[in-house]
């Protein structure tokens, strides 16, 4: 029934969005000009800002996830470890919309005050160039962050607590210490961290109200952390309801139908890299 959805949801985003295909081809991913007043429509900045800040995102948010990953499992005392685990999944909870909210109010004028602060020199660079605002790739990337954290660190712990016993104790056995048993650990199961890793990359690719709220939406391809851009899902919840042309709505819904194929593939991946971690585990004990 669900794969029936999905494939149905697949067929009516080609369906609608044919009219883009048939007018600009593989020209509708290269080009950046997004003019709805001249009928000419170019995906690629709202692809590079897609992938910068989904990119960015992970970057900052694996080696937090997994740090609490690898506390709760292995060093946190047992009274503590619930409560943290609760407190963690409690963050996956938080509506899109109050994320943004704490980013307008909170984050972006933290970014815009680190902005100001930084020397001449520094801004000049094309990694930190662009107007002091606050709004911005860095402010997307950092919401996104925070908001992918526990996925990751939910399902890695889920994954390390799959990892069989006889791998730190045949550690402790020949002389390791704690953090080589737990480095052991961790490269045991390796893959299906990989998994965890790449669903909170699909989770990052499809927001969209937090990083409306704080990424600037500015059609523009730039290097810069404090560059307004845009995303995919962003335009189209911004312009869905001004598409007043068929071939404008046309080249939105192929945005979508670019999203929704991006996010199956990589939960297809995903799941397979967390499938061969079971059965791993289980193949293993005999």
């Amino acid at each position: 029934m669900l794969v029936a959805i999905v494939c149905g949801i697949g067929v009516v985003l080609a369906n609608q969005s044919m009219l883009s295909v048939q007018k600009f081809g593989l020209n509708f991913w290269r080009t950046e000009i997004w003019d709805p007043v001249a009928g000419e429509f170019g995906a690629f900045p709202f692809i590079w800002g897609t992938l910068y800040s989904s990119v960015l995102a992970l970057l900052i948010a694996t080696p937090i996830a997994l740090g609490i990953a690898v506390f709760i499992s292995e060093l946190c005392p047992a009274t503590l470890r619930q409560p943290l685990v609760f407190i963690t999944e409690l963050l996956a909870a938080i509506p899109s919309i109050v994320y943004g909210l704490w980013g307008i109010f909170v984050l972006v004028p933290a970014v815009r005050a680190v902005e100001t602060s930084l020397p001449d020199a520094m801004r000049q660079l094309p990694l930190f160039s662009g107007p002091p605002l606050g709004l911005g790739m860095l402010s997307a990337a950092l919401i996104l962050a925070i908001m992918v954290i526990p996925f990751i660190s939910s399902i890695s712990r889920e994954v390390l607590k799959s990892v069989p016993a006889a791998q730190c104790e045949g550690a402790y056995a020949l002389g390791a210490t704690r953090f080589e048993a737990i480095r052991a650990a961790l490269f045991y199961a390796r893959t299906g961290i990989v998994g965890a890793v790449m669903l909170g990359f699909g989770r990052a690719l499809g927001e969209t109200m937090a990083v409306t709220m704080v990424i600037g939406n500015n059609p523009k391809v730039s290097m810069s952390l404090f560059a307004p851009q845009y995303t995919m899902a962003a335009v189209i919840a911004n312009e869905f309801a001004e598409a007043t042309s068929s071939l404008y709505l046309s080249s939105l819904v192929e945005l979508g139908l670019v999203l929704l194929v991006v996010g199956l593939l990589l939960n297809i991946v995903a799941r397979t890299l967390m499938l061969r971690v079971t059965q791993r585990r289980f193949g293993g004990g005999e």
